[in-house]
């Protein structure tokens, strides 16, 4: 099969395509003939170093979700067959023609759906329900705080966050993202480079913020949120040092949390997989359109990493092998 390949950490020159061998099941996986998988930020960082894959992963293909048809099975898999249409969250090994998932990972490509369309779902759908809604514990009629609206991990949350019937704030590098926001469902919309949202919205009081920026947003996100508010942090692409006043958490009794997806044991994926299922999945293709920007070849995995780390993407970026 062909694969792209890190071939030593650095810039998207790094990226090539290389022919593997079609992985080998164990008996309780399946495996999958790719037609399309997702390009994400992790991946750019695993690029760079500094987001390795977990022990016993393929370590130099990227790739955290794939969507394709079932073409064989393991002994003991009994949740899917041959020829079913699914998509899959993986720990790596998604920038490839064929990839091995267990069998309990497989969600079945919603109805109406592209492979391209069900590929975009993944890793921003487990991510941002486990984050926001398990973690951050967000309810209906709260107000919630997004930043980078317009790039995967954004488009699902205002979406998700609206059908759950939250009030959404989101932050947008430019016009015309502000608008894309706005289209989504988001109720208010700044453009950081000319507006600080901490002072546009400094007596909102924010019930969750879902953060992935870090550095010195950290202590603006104590000041917005409101008693018992939630901060979850994704990511911390400002740094993740951060100056912190403890008595403002004692007196708003705020909870800071996060987490990353990827380590985490198979059992709570698996875990994670059945509620997206159950919570999620209904809403898709009525209080959720999957926002792809653009499908690329998978042999040019250079040019949607060039495409990514410019920021010029609104949702997501699919390979196509």
């Amino acid at each position: 099969m062909k694969a792209v390949i890190i071939t030593e950490f650095g810039g998207p020159e790094v990226l090539q395509v290389v022919e593997r061998p079609i992985p080998i099941i164990r008996e309780e996986e399946v495996l999958i003939k790719v037609s399309a998988a997702g390009v994400n930020r992790p991946d750019i960082f695993q690029r760079k170093g500094n987001y390795l894959a977990p022990v016993g992963v393929v370590q130099d293909i990227p790739g955290l979700e794939i969507a394709g048809e079932v073409v064989q099975t393991g002994a003991k898999v009994d949740t899917v067959k041959v020829g079913d249409e699914v998509c899959c969250l993986v720990a790596g090994g998604g920038y490839a023609e064929y990839a091995s998932v267990h069998h309990r990972m497989c969600l079945p490509v919603p109805e109406g759906f592209t492979f391209v369309e069900a590929a975009s779902l993944p890793e921003t759908v487990f991510t941002v329900w486990d984050n926001v809604f398990r973690r951050g514990k967000l309810k209906r009629d709260e107000r919630i705080l997004i930043h980078g609206g317009s790039g995967g991990i954004g488009s699902a949350a205002i979406q998700l966050c609206k059908a759950m019937g939250a009030e959404v704030y989101v932050t947008a590098g430019s016009e015309e993202k502000a608008v894309y926001c706005e289209q989504l469902g988001a109720d208010h919309v700044l453009n950081y480079r000319t507006q600080d949202f901490s002072e546009v919205w400094q007596s909102e009081n924010m019930n969750v913020v879902l953060d992935s920026i870090g550095g010195d947003y950290f202590s603006k996100h104590i000041a917005l949120l409101a008693e018992d508010g939630r901060l979850v942090h994704i990511n911390a692409v400002n740094g993740g040092k951060v100056e912190l006043n403890i008595f403002k958490v004692m007196q708003k009794r705020i909870v800071i949390t996060g987490s990353t997806l990827r380590a985490r044991s198979l059992d709570f994926k698996i875990e994670l997989a059945d509620d997206v299922l159950k919570h999620i999945w209904p809403l898709l293709g009525q209080q959720y359109r999957p926002q792809v920007y653009k499908s690329i070849p998978l042999v040019e995995a250079e040019r949607a990493h060039r495409m990514m780390e410019m920021g010029d993407v609104f949702g997501k970026l699919i390979l196509i092998p």
